[in-house]
């Protein structure tokens, strides 16, 4: 496996294996990768030739006062991981590299960004579908894999292919959890002891609501009211939004009579988690 720190050798590379009549997947990430990332690169490897992983934090999606800097960082870890689940290629570029001087080109979107995460962080998915969009055309791929953790961008992502006619498959990939049922994420590794403790609450009272409706409760405001509740029990939880939007246009629907996503951002002292699930009606 090897490290390429150029869009030039990246495009080599994969013209090389075109020539072969490869078929490539690509796993884009942010790097401090984990057993969830790890699970999008093994799936990939299953159904593609050569596996190419992207590990850049990129900066235009985080908003002022958010992580940048502190996001974690360790590629060779990364690359590690990456080569023992079998992955080809690990493409690490630098910001210069990504975004040269003067860069004025951004991919934005109405709509499907609006709710949920974009609410909250208003210039988030401009800066998600730049990037994504520049790894396309970078990698061009026969597919991307994504995971649900982080819901709204899978749709966000596909919405994107679509709307600007790419010719890839967007694969979602199911969430890889904790024993005790938080969601994988590299922001776990920000969490104190207690914290870390009190953080499972998430998981948890989405777990609630996912009863509730598999019971047979169709009232989003009764099930959302639950898993707040829940959450609100824990002395350090702080609510950003507990939603239920379609799935996957991410309108606000407060009755689960079509798919559904219920999704759920929360600060657990200074770190914000994500967690959700999809519910559809039998």
């Amino acid at each position: 496996m090897n490290i390429e720190k150029t869009v030039q050798g990246v495009r080599a590379q994969v013209k090389a294996w075109r020539r072969e009549g490869l078929r490539v997947g690509l796993v884009p990430t942010m790097g401090y990768l984990h057993e969830g990332h790890k699970s999008l690169i093994e799936r990939a490897v299953k159904e593609n030739d050569r596996v190419i992983v992207s590990v850049f934090v990129n900066p235009i999606q985080f908003g002022p006062g958010e992580d940048f800097s502190a996001y974690p960082r360790d590629l060779n870890a990364d690359a590690r991981l990456c080569e023992d689940a079998g992955a080809s290629l690990v493409f690490a570029p630098d910001v210069s590299e990504m975004y040269q001087d003067n860069f004025s080109t951004f991919v934005d979107m109405s709509g499907v960004t609006e709710e949920l995460c974009g609410k909250s962080r208003p210039t988030h998915f401009r800066g998600v579908c730049t990037v994504v969009s520049k790894l396309f055309h970078i990698a061009a791929p026969d597919c991307a894999y994504f995971g649900q953790k982080d819901a709204q961008q899978l749709a966000v992502i596909r919405r994107m292919a679509r709307d600007l006619n790419m010719d890839i498959e967007i694969v979602g990939c199911p969430i890889v959890r904790e024993p005790d049922g938080l969601a994988k994420s590299s922001r776990n590794t920000y969490l104190s002891k207690e914290e870390r403790n009190a953080a499972a609450v998430l998981s948890r009272a989405l777990s609630a609501g996912r009863t509730m409706l598999e019971n047979g409760e169709r009232d989003g405001e009764l099930v959302l009211g639950e898993i707040r509740n829940i959450i609100s029990a824990e002395p350090l939880a702080n609510i950003d939004y507990v939603e239920m939007v379609t799935w996957d246009s991410i309108e606000i629907h407060h009755t689960a009579d079509v798919p559904v996503l219920v999704a759920a951002a929360v600060w657990i002292g200074k770190t914000r988690l994500i967690d959700n699930f999809i519910f559809e009606r039998e």
